[in-house]
């Protein structure tokens, strides 16, 4: 299989405008990304995939390669979907979120393996998992949340508390759902060609799609929370972890 990395890079973050060029130890936040997923190894390419000439300068003047998007895009599958549409030797995309420096090999390995052991292709993509315990953080709508069947495949998605402890008595694990996908190439120019349906509109969760329209997502649990740059406060602490 040939397996490639697609890192969308937005410039204009609701939460947080221009993290991807806010300083982590020396070096941007997207370039940090961009190298720690070329480290891992594991990719015949990685891309960065974005709407700024800022990031794409950024990557390309530091050795690096960077897709402009010919669209506005709502979500980064969309925006990862219209740069591998005419890539016809590609099997496998894997979606690295731009504002994850702290990437890692063993969970981007354990996404992959997924794919080696689905021989009917069956399953259309992978995605991350964290066992989170903290309620705070379960009830907090920046932390998308996933449940899912004895097989581990996504049953849904939601910045709610899902499921909801009416009985406080049942012992639940609470997962944290972590931005980091790998599509079949197919699967991700389908979402690609979907209209948004109202649980994504209204959740504003993009995997959801994928289970209005019956397609399968096998979630894999790791250990490894990372962090997730989404504030001024995130990046602080991630300037301190990477030092």
């Amino acid at each position: 299989m040939k397996i490639i990395s697609m890192i969308p890079a937005r410039y204009k973050a609701s939460r947080f405008p221009g993290k991807l060029m806010q300083d982590l130890a020396g070096k941007t936040v997207i370039l940090r990304t961009y190298e720690a997923t070329v480290n891992t190894q594991l990719f015949d390419d990685v891309f960065v995939v974005t709407d700024s000439e800022i990031i794409y300068n950024e990557i390309v003047n530091n050795g690096g390669k960077a897709i402009m998007s010919k669209k506005e895009h709502e979500c980064g599958s969309d925006r990862i979907a219209e740069a591998i549409e005419f890539m016809d030797d590609v099997d496998i995309v894997v979606n690295v979120q731009g504002d994850e420096p702290f990437t890692e090999v063993a969970s981007l390995k354990k996404l992959i393996a997924v794919f080696n052991d689905d021989p009917l292709k069956e399953i259309d993509l992978a995605s991350l998992m964290v066992h989170i315990h903290e309620w705070e953080e379960i009830t907090n709508p920046n932390t998308v949340k996933v449940i899912v069947d004895n097989n581990n495949f996504a049953l849904y998605f939601s910045r709610s508390p899902i499921p909801f402890p009416r009985d406080k008595d049942v012992a639940v694990k609470y997962y944290k759902h972590k931005g980091v996908y790998a599509f079949r190439r197919q699967a991700l120019l389908d979402f690609y060609r979907l209209p948004m349906l109202p649980l994504e509109a209204s959740e504003k969760i993009e995997c959801i799609r994928y289970l209005e329209y019956s397609k399968k997502i096998k979630m894999v649990e790791t250990d490894v929370q990372g962090v997730e740059i989404d504030t001024p406060e995130d990046l602080e602490l991630a300037n301190k972890l990477w030092k």
